[in-house]
């Protein structure tokens, strides 16, 4: 799925936060998303095309109100760009295959890599790890969005 499909496509897709924050680059307040707190063993996977993006494994309480990620599962699977809104000057997050906004990266993270990746619960779908093998387990619903 591309970033490609139509403002319609996407609003039919997703719910009115989903869009506002995924498509259209805004921020849901701290504290207050799905899973900013959640501690499920699995993948967080793009809320618009499924791309895999963070791993459990990796999110940590940053004390943020956000996710927080110190790592993605591949590099080639998000986007960083300069962002000066706000009057400040922060790196945002995008999904590389559908170009939906997720959040910011900082540099202010734990090792191994000192980043904290601090992303939009909206931005996400959580596919719950098969503990049975090594796989993944099939996508979860993507608009469970509150």
């Amino acid at each position: 799925m591309s970033s490609s499909l139509s403002k319609r496509a996407w609003k039919e897709k997703l719910t009115s936060e989903q869009y506002k924050i995924a498509r259209e680059g805004g921020t849901e307040r701290a504290f207050t998303g799905e899973y900013w707190d959640h501690d499920g063993n699995g993948v967080y996977r793009c809320v618009c095309c499924g791309a895999e993006l963070f791993d459990s494994t990796t999110k940590y309480k940053s004390g943020s109100g956000w996710p927080s990620f110190w790592d993605v599962v591949d590099q080639g699977n998000v986007e960083l760009h300069e962002d000066r809104s706000l009057g400040m000057r922060r790196v945002e997050v995008t999904c590389a295959s559908c170009d939906a906004h997720l959040g910011h990266v900082f540099d202010d993270g734990p090792e191994p890599t000192g980043k904290r990746y601090c992303i939009n619960s909206a931005s996400l779908a959580f596919s719950e790890r098969d503990n049975a093998s090594s796989g993944h387990s099939a996508d979860s619903s993507a608009a469970s969005e509150t």
